[in-house]
């Protein structure tokens, strides 16, 4: 009965929108029609197939095909993982589980291969893949492995919000293998990891699983304070499905705890919510779990009319595992009412339904109740009051095994309802995280494309002024000087001539300033450490700024070329606007490199200071290169000034 109900409920969540999908493969296909870097390429490859497994699984799977034979002829190692790992999600969906898990062994071979910073928060996905893929084929065992190496990147990577659900999934795996103590346990360590986060979802999530823990080993006075502690965090902004099986949750806990007020009350709340979100399958959810509150309170006239109702409903919908919920509860309805003829009649109704419940003491259940039926219409009132004696001793027995059945086995359905929702939910969340993520990256690819082609251009210009207008001019004053020895002039005419030779190098000076600064040749030749040593000292010599530079660790530092010219570009053009906007008399430029290759930039100055609100707002040309610079070294910027009271940046790169 539980795996029918479970199965009727899922389509009911598992609700794809796919409106717009087909607009944004358009779009991606036109822009691969012009000329874009090798990487971009491929993430709006990517982006393509990530689009089609919701409309045309058969093009999702030509487009991933096409995306891992040209990541792979790229030698894009990281993308090509990256691919084969979303490829799994495909397989997944459709059932296809060795083909799932063969192309997440190819996406770990590509990403162990690969030498990019991202490649080990990648195979963390790629675990999760298998983990699931092993819970699909019943191994839960290995499951729990592959999710416990996927804790360990995700604890060295320190990200606790995944950290977080990778602990969940791991207790709803030993759920699943019955080993409800290490259930409780990753639970807890959810919740621990919850208070880190501080997000009240966090909080809900894990309470909730811990409540879920706690029931399965029957300690429901200690579920209690755990299901009170997730109310704290109860928000009505939450899916009407989330919030409908949480209050069918606790009304389950409140009916073992025997409070049927509060259970009828959390029931009732759920059939409100159902009602107004117009959930046909939960509004008959709540009403069944209301009527057998009804008939545990002895209201039987009042249940009875709500459980016929539901009938009726149900019958509409052909719903076989509900029909056979509702026909239990009349059953019992009528049992303890003590109409027996109607309750043998509902009962094997009941059976002739379920194929789960099926078990000899069920066979003497429903023995006992048409023995008693039988006594009731042939025997003396006499004999008739002994076998009811007798029946009702079993029936307690037999309906107090059945109870705990029906109650636990529907505490378990509707946490699983809870879990494959959440689980879709964070599907569809993850697929839209793919997406996003493809656009960050796609940006982060442009970026780098155009600060590499903006640095090349700049290198360009440098020799180019350097070595052909530089000489030029250099020609041209030797001339001159060889010209004034052979020269009769007046004193007015050699006046004039040692001015033009001043205005000569003044030339060829500020020449060599543009080129500098296009390209200067100290972190070339030298590294970033001399080359920002030497900039600062230059504006120390031209008088505009009094600058002090310190620098911490990077004396010997390894800087790759590219971040090496991005990070003197950010301090350029930080000092630039501290002498152009903040009339500022001194600044302090401090770079430092720690051992885990996290480059912190910090500049100070005491200018007139600003509201970096409205810089933010005002979108200028120095600011926007400043972040797009910093995005692309995947960093994070802290503003900080008020009106008189200077400005201190701080930025922090991935180096």
């Amino acid at each position: 009965m539980i795996k029918n109900w479970l199965i009727l409920l899922l389509p009911l969540l598992l609700r794809l929108e796919v409106t717009g999908q087909q607009q944004i493969i358009d779009s991606i296909e036109k822009e691969l029609k012009t000329s874009i870097p090798d990487s971009v390429r491929a993430l709006s490859m990517m982006r393509i197939a990530i689009n089609y497994e919701g409309i045309d699984t058969a093009k999702a799977a030509k487009a991933y095909k096409d995306v891992i034979a040209f990541a792979v002829n790229k030698k894009l190692y990281l993308l090509a993982g990256r691919s084969y790992d979303n490829q799994s999600v495909l397989f997944i969906n459709r059932g296809l589980y060795a083909m799932a898990r063969a192309s997440l062994d190819s996406a770990m071979y590509y990403l162990d291969n690969s030498h990019h910073p991202d490649a080990l928060f990648r195979k963390s996905s790629v675990y999760t893949g298998l983990a699931n893929v092993a819970r699909y084929e019943n191994d839960y065992k290995k499951s729990i492995e592959y999710q416990l190496i996927n804790a360990g990147i995700l604890e060295k990577m320190d990200r606790p919000a995944q950290l977080l659900n990778c602990y969940l999934n791991i207790s709803n795996f030993y759920k699943e293998m019955k080993e409800f103590p290490k259930q409780e346990e990753y639970a807890r360590k959810a919740l621990s990891i919850a208070g880190k986060t501080g997000r009240k979802e966090h909080y809900f999530k894990s309470y909730m699983f811990i409540v879920f823990a706690l029931t399965m080993q029957n300690e429901y006075e200690k579920a209690r304070p755990f299901l009170d502690s997730s109310k704290t965090y109860y928000s009505e902004s939450e899916s009407y499905e989330v919030l409908v099986a949480y209050h069918l949750i606790a009304g389950l806990l409140y009916m073992n705890l025997n409070l049927l007020d509060s259970a009828k009350e959390t029931f009732i709340k759920s059939l409100s919510i159902a009602e107004r979100f117009k959930a046909v399958f939960s509004t008959h959810q709540s009403r069944m779990q209301l009527g057998r509150v009804l008939t545990m309170q002895k209201k039987f006239g009042e249940a009875e009319r709500l459980l016929l109702s539901v009938l009726d409903d149900v019958k509409a919908t052909k719903e076989a595992s509900q029909l056979n919920i509702v026909h239990d509860y009349l059953s019992r309805l009528y049992e303890e009412s003590g109409n027996y003829q109607s309750a043998l009649k509902f009962h094997k109704e009941f059976k002739a339904i379920s194929d789960s419940i099926s078990s000899e003491q069920n066979k003497q259940y429903a023995s006992g109740l048409e023995v008693k039926y039988e006594t009731e219409k042939k025997e003396s009132r006499i004999i008739q009051l002994e076998a009811e004696q007798k029946i009702q001793q079993l029936s307690m027995r037999q309906k107090n095994i059945l109870n705990y059945i029906l109650i636990g086995g529907a505490v378990t359905l509707l946490i699983i309802s809870l879990l494959s929702y959440r689980a879709y939910r964070q599907k569809q969340k993850l697929q839209q995280q793919r997406i996003a993520d493809l656009e960050k990256e796609k940006l982060l690819a442009a970026t780098e494309a155009v600060l590499k082609g903006e640095e090349q251009e700049r290198t360009r210009l440098a020799k180019d002024l350097h070595d052909g207008l530089g000489g030029m001019l250099s020609g041209i004053k030797y001339s001159f000087q060889t010209m004034k020895g052979n020269l009769v002039m007046t004193p007015e005419n050699h006046q004039a001539f040692e001015r033009s030779m001043d205005m000569l190098d003044s030339s060829i000076k500020e020449m060599r300033r543009v080129a500098h600064n296009m390209m200067p040749e100290a972190l070339v030749k030298f590294g970033l450490n001399t080359a920002l040593k030497d900039f600062c000292n230059d504006i120390n010599r031209s008088g505009a700024l009094q600058v002090s530079y310190q620098s911490i660790g990077m004396e010997n530092a390894v800087i790759e070329q590219t971040t090496a010219i991005t990070i003197y570009r950010i301090v350029q053009e930080l000092i630039n606007n501290t002498m152009k906007h903040a009339a500022a008399k001194s600044a302090i430029v401090q770079v430092s490199r720690t051992n885990d290759a996290i480059i912190s930039i910090t500049v100070e100055d005491d200018g007139r200071g600003f509201d970096p609100v409205i810089v933010q707002e005002a979108k200028g040309i120095g600011w926007s290169n400043i972040h797009s610079r910093v995005r692309y070294l995947k960093g994070k910027v802290d503003v900080r000034s008020e009106a008189g009271k200077g400005t201190s940046v701080f930025i922090e790169l991935n180096g």
